[in-house]
C-alpha cells in the first residue's frame, strides 16, 4: 500500500455526484443550482425563525394576554404510590430526604419537591422535603412516620 493507491473504505464516501458553482463546463455552473436572484441565491441567506415572507407572523398576530409571576417557585411532585413502590423495591429504608431523592432520580438537587396524596402508604417512613399537601401529611402520619417541611 502507497499513497498513490489509498482509496476509503466502501461505502463510507457517499457524495460523489457533480460539484456545484464550478464553471459552466461542468453542468452546473451559472446559478450553482440555487435558481435567479433572491435573497436565498445569495451567499450567507438565513430565515429568520418563524419568518412568513413578510406577513405579519403569527407570533406576533395572536394576542398576548394573561399574566406570568416572575417570582413563581416549581415544585417536583412525588406522590406516595411513588415512595411506597421504592421502599417495596427495597431502595428507601426508612427515611427520605433530598439526598436519597437525588440519588433515585426522583428530582434534581437544587428542586424544591412538595409530596402528593395519590396511593397508599403502608410503609412508617420520616420524610423531609419542602412541602406537602394536607393529605399526604396525614397519610404519612397516620402510617406511623413523620413529614418535616424544610
Amino acid at each position: 500500500m502507497e499513497l498513490n493507491n489509498l482509496k476509503p473504505a466502501a461505502g463510507s464516501v457517499k457524495n460523489q455526484g457533480k460539484r456545484i458553482g464550478r464553471g459552466q463546463g461542468s453542468g452546473k455552473g451559472g446559478t450553482a443550482t440555487r435558481g435567479h436572484k433572491g435573497a436565498k441565491s445569495r451567499s450567507g441567506y438565513s430565515k429568520k425563525i418563524g419568518f412568513e415572507g413578510g406577513q405579519m407572523p403569527l407570533q406576533r398576530r395572536v394576542p398576548k394576554f394573561g399574566f406570568t409571576n416572575i417570582n413563581r417557585k416549581e415544585y417536583v411532585g412525588i406522590n406516595l404510590d411513588k415512595l411506597q413502590e421504592m421502599v417495596d423495591n427495597g431502595r428507601i429504608k426508612d427515611t427520605v430526604d433530598m439526598a436519597i431523592l437525588v440519588e433515585n432520580r426522583l428530582a434534581r438537587k437544587n428542586d424544591l419537591v412538595k409530596i402528593l396524596g395519590r396511593g397508599e402508604l403502608k410503609a412508617k417512613l420520616n420524610v423531609s422535603v419542602h412541602k406537602f399537601t394536607a393529605t399526604a401529611k396525614a397519610a404519612i402520619e397516620k402510617a406511623g412516620g413523620e413529614a418535616v417541611a424544610l
